[in-house]
C-alpha cells in the first residue's frame, strides 16, 4: 500500500459534489471586485431580514441561560409549537414522539434518505429538482428515477407516469411542492394520485415542504395528511423560507413512530441536537399567529409580477410560478440551448446573475432560474436591463 493510497479520502465522498451555484457566486464576486454592478437574481433566500420578534426571543433565551445541551429531538416549547402548527396548517395530528428538530431542511432530507434507502433502491422524483437531491440520493446508495415536470403539469392523475417508472427496486417517492426551481405546485388531485400509488405499491414518501407558505392562489396540501399516508410519509419542514431564517439552520420532521427511532439515531450521530437558544427563537417563530406570512407572500407576489413581465417581454418563455420565489424561464429562443452559455450571455449583456437550468437536472437544459426574492429596486433595474438584451 502506497502513501498516496493511505491518504485518499473515503470513496463514498465521490458520490457527493459541490454546488455549481458556488461557481456562479464566484463569477459574480469577480465582477463586483472589478467595481461592476451585478443584479443578483441567482440567490435562494428571502429578501427580508429575520423578524425582530424572533431575534428578541433568541436574546431572551441567551439572557435566561438557555445555553446547555438540549434533548437531541428538540426542546419541549418548540416541539409543542410545531405540533400545534402542524395540526392547524398541515392537517397532521402528532405528538412530540412524532417530531424531531433538525439542523435545517437539508439535514432533515439527509436523514430521510439515509433512513429509507438501501443500496440499489430506486426513488422517483420530479425534474428539474433542487440540486443537492441527486447527491443525497446517491450518497445513500440509492438510484434516482426522474419524471419531467413538463410531462405531468397538465395531468390530474399521475398514476400512469408513476407506473412507467416503477420497478422491483422502487422504494420511495420524493415530493417537493412548491418546487425549487420550477415553482410548480402539485394539486390536491395530483397528490391524491401519488398517495394511492404509494399505498398500492408499498412505497415511502419523502415530502419536502420548504416553501409551504409561498403558494400563490390555492392552499398548500401536506401529502402526509391524506388517508393512509402518515404511516409511510416523512414530512420535512424548515424555518428558512417562511421566516427569513436561512442562516439560523432550523428545520423539523414529522413521521410515524416506526421511523422515529432511526431518525433520532441519525440526528444524535450527526449533530447531537440543534443550538439550544436557536430552538427557543424557532418556537417563537412557529407560535406566531400574526399576519407576517401573509404580508411576506404579498411582497413576493408584487415582485413576481415585475420579473415575469420583464422576462416575457425579453422573449423568454415562462409563466408566473404558482409557488416558491423563482422564475424558471425557457431561454432557448433568445440565448440558445446551452444553459451555462446562456447564463454567461445574460450576465455579460445585462449584468443579471442567474442559475443555469442544467444544474437542476437534464430537464433543466435551455432554462435559467432567476429569483424574485430581492428588492423592488433590483428587480426594476433588471427589468430595464432586459429591455436592452
Amino acid at each position: 500500500m502506497t502513501a498516496d493510497t493511505l491518504v485518499r479520502p473515503a470513496s463514498r465522498l465521490d458520490r457527493l459534489g459541490f454546488s455549481d451555484i458556488v461557481k456562479i457566486r464566484n463569477r459574480v464576486m469577480e465582477l463586483k471586485l472589478k467595481g461592476e454592478t451585478v443584479l443578483q437574481l441567482e440567490g435562494g433566500e428571502p429578501f427580508m431580514p429575520t423578524p425582530e420578534f424572533i431575534k428578541a426571543a433568541m436574546k431572551k433565551a441567551l439572557d435566561d441561560d438557555q445555553t446547555r445541551y438540549a434533548p437531541s429531538s428538540g426542546v419541549a416549547p418548540l416541539l409543542e409549537a410545531i405540533g400545534a402548527k402542524l395540526s392547524e396548517h398541515n392537517g397532521l395530528e402528532v405528538t412530540e414522539r412524532n417530531l424531531i428538530v433538525t439542523n435545517g431542511g437539508m439535514h432533515a432530507l439527509f436523514c430521510a434518505f439515509q433512513e429509507t434507502l438501501d443500496p440499489g433502491d430506486e426513488i422517483i422524483f420530479f425534474s428539474p429538482y433542487w440540486t443537492p437531491i441527486k447527491d443525497l440520493v446517491t450518497f445513500a446508495e440509492g438510484v434516482p428515477v426522474r419524471i419531467p415536470w413538463e410531462e405531468i403539469r397538465s395531468l390530474g392523475d399521475l398514476t400512469d407516469s408513476l407506473r412507467r417508472r416503477l420497478s422491483p427496486r422502487s422504494r420511495a417517492i420524493y415530493v417537493n411542492t412548491p418546487s425549487n426551481p420550477t415553482g410548480d405546485v402539485l394539486s390536491s388531485e395530483q397528490l391524491q394520485s401519488i398517495a394511492r400509488f404509494a399505498i398500492e405499491n408499498n412505497l415511502v414518501v419523502i415530502s419536502d415542504e420548504a416553501y409551504e407558505d409561498l403558494v400563490y392562489g390555492g392552499q398548500h396540501v401536506s401529502i402526509g395528511s391524506l388517508p393512509g399516508m402518515f404511516s409511510r410519509t416523512l414530512s420535512v419542514f424548515t424555518l428558512s423560507k417562511s421566516f427569513a431564517m436561512t442562516g439560523w439552520r432550523v428545520g423539523y420532521m414529522a413521521a410515524d413512530l416506526p421511523w422515529m427511532d432511526g431518525l433520532r439515531k441519525l440526528a444524535l450521530n450527526t449533530i447531537n441536537g440543534v443550538s439550544t437558544p436557536t430552538q427557543f427563537a424557532a418556537a417563537a417563530a412557529i407560535a406566531d399567529r400574526s399576519d407576517y406570512r401573509l404580508r411576506m407572500r404579498e411582497g413576493y407576489l408584487e415582485r413576481r409580477e415585475i420579473l415575469v413581465a420583464a422576462a416575457q417581454e425579453a422573449g423568454f418563455r415562462c409563466s408566473a410560478p404558482r409557488g416558491a420565489f423563482y422564475l424558471f424561464a425557457n431561454v432557448r429562443e433568445r440565448l440558445g440551448n446551452d444553459s451555462w452559455k446562456a447564463m454567461e450571455m445574460l450576465l455579460e449583456r445585462t449584468r443579471i446573475a442567474s442559475v443555469p437550468g442544467s444544474v437542476f437536472g437534464p430537464e433543466g437544459e435551455g432554462h435559467l432560474r432567476m429569483s424574485f426574492s430581492t428588492s423592488i429596486g433590483v428587480l426594476e433595474a433588471a427589468a430595464a436591463s432586459l429591455k436592452r438584451l
